[in-house]
């Protein structure tokens, strides 16, 4: 080739230098597009994994605020079993001796009847026979009296003259002529008892009768 070459050969030169240039831009390009795409990809990845432990820990905490709530719900049972175990063990010492007690009220009525069927003048009276039963069974019936008090079981003995109460008393009669209000106690027939809050039996007693003179107002009520 001489020294000097023709304006093709240099046109081609040319021409081909441009096209390799080209072609080194596009492949450039192509590594660059190629990085981004790889570099998304790879920041995708890390989103999807955070979000993926994020998911897991909130999966975690709610299920540790269930475990809680039943741990929490399972000690309140718990404690209203305890505290209803503990309430009926004292109803059942407080309340244990009525039907025993219910039962032998009627020795103690029956006691007192037997003291009240003697006339004083008898009680005091010279027959040491008739003073000394008679204070026998006084002193039974103090005995089974004070029995009553250790087990709870208090006496429902209204005095004369108190109003009427139909949750402690029971009105058997009327008596009219009394002079006292209307519906208040002239008579106490047989002892009432309760045990704590809880009646036994109510104290049977009469009352003053209504509309009678000097005994003025309306019939008595003796519903609770």
């Amino acid at each position: 080739m001489s020294d000097h070459d023709s304006p093709k050969e240099n046109a081609s030169e040319k021409n081909s230098a441009e096209l390799e240039a080209a072609a080194d831009d596009l492949l450039a390009k192509a590594a660059a597009a190629a990085d981004g795409e790889e570099g998304q990809t790879e920041a995708e990845d890390t989103r999807t994994e955070e979000e993926k432990i994020a998911d897991a820990m909130a999966a975690l905490a709610a299920e540790n605020a269930e475990l809680k709530d039943r741990v929490l719900r399972g000690a309140a049972e718990l404690e209203n079993l305890r505290r209803r175990s503990e309430r009926e063990k004292a109803d059942a010492a407080k309340f244990g001796a009525s039907k025993f007690a219910q039962s032998v009220l009627s020795v103690a009525d029956n006691l007192r009847r037997a003291i009240d069927a003697v006339p004083d003048d008898r009680k005091d009276g010279s027959d040491d026979v008739v003073k000394s039963i008679v204070e026998g069974i006084e002193m039974v019936e103090r005995s089974l009296l004070t029995a009553f008090e250790q087990n709870g079981i208090v006496p429902v003995n209204p005095a004369p003259g108190e109003k009427f109460n139909a949750n402690l008393h029971e009105a058997l009669f009327e008596v009219p002529g009394t002079g006292q209000p209307a519906g208040a106690i002239v008579q106490v027939v047989d002892i009432g008892y309760m045990i704590g809050d809880r009646l036994l039996r109510a104290a049977r007693v009469g009352v003053a009768k209504a509309g009678e003179e000097g005994n003025p107002g309306a019939k008595v009520d003796t519903t609770a």
